[in-house]
């Protein structure tokens, strides 16, 4: 248990500062009011930005932090909180609210914590993607909360079973080993989501996001991929069955990461449901169709998992500080896991950044991409492992890299055109890796200029 822990002072430091937000429930213009609060008290980290509308006109809101707001930075992954998917599932927005007042403050008053990692780290917060749905379910009052009302946006559909089935094409295509990862979209997804998800595939489509959570309420529970059963296609009915992606280790240390770090969800005991570790595998759990936290596996370079934090699904603001007071170490705690991996710049001899250049690692069977700079990022679980960059009209590049279990390791590959120096060849491309108390520079041998005896490749895809 002690190895999922976080260290004691980091503990300490976020037991020293209650956030300013009052613990109520807030209606839509109060939300909106904290976020514009907490960007006038913080200005210089902080930005607000809407992705788009809900069905009834509402801004879907985000606030962004970073130490340079609105700039993406080489080598500095984004993150994502989202809240509030179902409109009655309250919890996760108002502690979105309370974190986003605690960052603020912490930046503010010189935690070198928190300061270190709104420098290394750009967050994203958005506490509401269903505004509507929250209202309804707000309308009832305190002591008359539907298990479900509210739950669904304005047209009555549930986001949470909304986003491209991307699981059904890669279980086809393959019987679990066919492709799964930047799945295409089917032609005709626009017209078959709502307005509210398609912001969110938009917003995810156009930030290169890394390690995410989507926050929910009714069980307390650190739910990670898959959430879709390969058995469900053959059956209407609902299946369990453990359905672990290629990176199932990785997404359970995550998933602890988080458990062990609030106050009881690793106990496995809650809302008359027992998980080991206070974790499961979505699919494991039951089956879901169309969820957010497949369609980022399959689509993008996301890593996210679904947190169910609360048996109530609308706790009465009573409650609202102690739930603050057991989620507050475990938000930041998982912030913090976006940079455990390898990171690093794909570039061609000109030292131009190459986009979408494809990262595969030998023995898992899920690649991510560079983004539009040239930088990439890998989440991974300390260890040795076989990198190889590749890129249309490229040489591929293949290097060893290891991860620590401190930040993460830094791996920048150069690329030469196929057509620079002849098909197949390549320059001396320079690897360089950056782990804790080590550096060390390898130089690679240049590809055979014979096409015919060019080495193949290495790594997964």
């Amino acid at each position: 248990m002690a190895g999922w822990l976080r260290p004691l002072a980091g503990t300490l430091l976020l037991l020293e500062v209650a956030a300013a937000v009052s613990f109520l429930h807030h209606r839509y213009e109060e939300m909106v009011r904290a976020l514009f609060r907490v960007q006038s008290e913080c200005p210089y980290v902080t930005r607000i930005y809407s992705i788009g509308r809900s069905v009834e006109g509402r801004h879907l809101y985000v606030l962004e932090f970073s130490d340079y707001p609105g700039i993406h930075e080489p080598l500095e992954p984004e993150f994502k909180y989202v809240g509030n998917m179902h409109g009655n599932e309250v919890l996760g927005r108002e502690l979105l609210l309370q974190l986003s007042e605690f960052l603020c403050e912490e930046y503010r008053r010189g935690s070198e914590r928190v300061i270190q990692l709104l420098h290394d780290t750009r967050i994203h917060i958005m506490p509401s993607m269903n505004p509507d749905g929250y209202e309804v379910a707000a309308n009832q009052g305190p002591d008359a909360i539907g298990y479900l009302t509210g739950r669904n946006n304005a047209n009555g559909v549930d986001l949470n079973r909304n986003f491209p089935d991307l699981n059904t094409f890669m279980y086809y295509s393959g019987e679990i080993n066919g492709p799964n990862h930047h799945i295409p979209l089917p032609d005709n997804w626009k017209s078959q989501v709502e307005p509210e998800t398609l912001a969110v595939i938009q917003w995810i489509g156009s930030y290169n996001f890394v390690l995410s959570a989507n926050l929910h309420g009714g069980a307390v529970v650190a739910n990670y991929p898959y959430d879709k059963s390969q058995d469900q296609r053959f059956r209407s009915h609902r299946r369990t069955a453990n359905t672990p992606t290629p990176d199932d280790k990785l997404f359970q240390k995550l998933a602890k990461t988080y458990s062990y770090a609030h106050g009881w969800m690793h106990r496995g005991w809650n809302c008359g449901d027992y998980f080991v570790d206070g974790i499961t595998n979505g699919a494991s759990w039951y089956s879901l169709s169309k969820g957010m936290q497949d369609f980022n596996y399959l689509y993008t370079n996301c890593f996210e998992i679904t947190l169910e934090l609360s048996c109530n699904k609308f706790p009465p603001k009573e409650d609202l500080e102690r739930q603050w007071m057991a989620n507050r170490e475990a938000l930041v705690a998982f912030i913090e896991e976006i940079h455990q991996g390898i990171k690093g710049m794909v570039t061609d001899e000109n030292n131009n950044g190459i986009s979408g250049a494809v990262i595969s690692v030998q023995g898992i069977s899920h690649d991510v991409t560079s983004g539009e700079m040239g930088d990439y990022f890998r989440l991974l679980l300390p260890g040795t492992y076989t990198v190889t960059a590749s890129a249309e009209g490229y040489q591929p590049q293949t290097v060893t890299a290891t991860v620590g279990p401190a930040a993460a390791s830094l791996v920048s590959q150069t690329q030469e055109s196929s057509s620079s120096q002849g098909e197949g060849n390549a320059m001396c491309p320079r690897f360089l890796a950056k782990q804790p108390q080590l550096h060390q520079s390898v130089v690679l041998a240049p590809m055979s200029s014979n096409p015919a005896g060019a080495a193949a490749p290495t790594g997964s895809s």
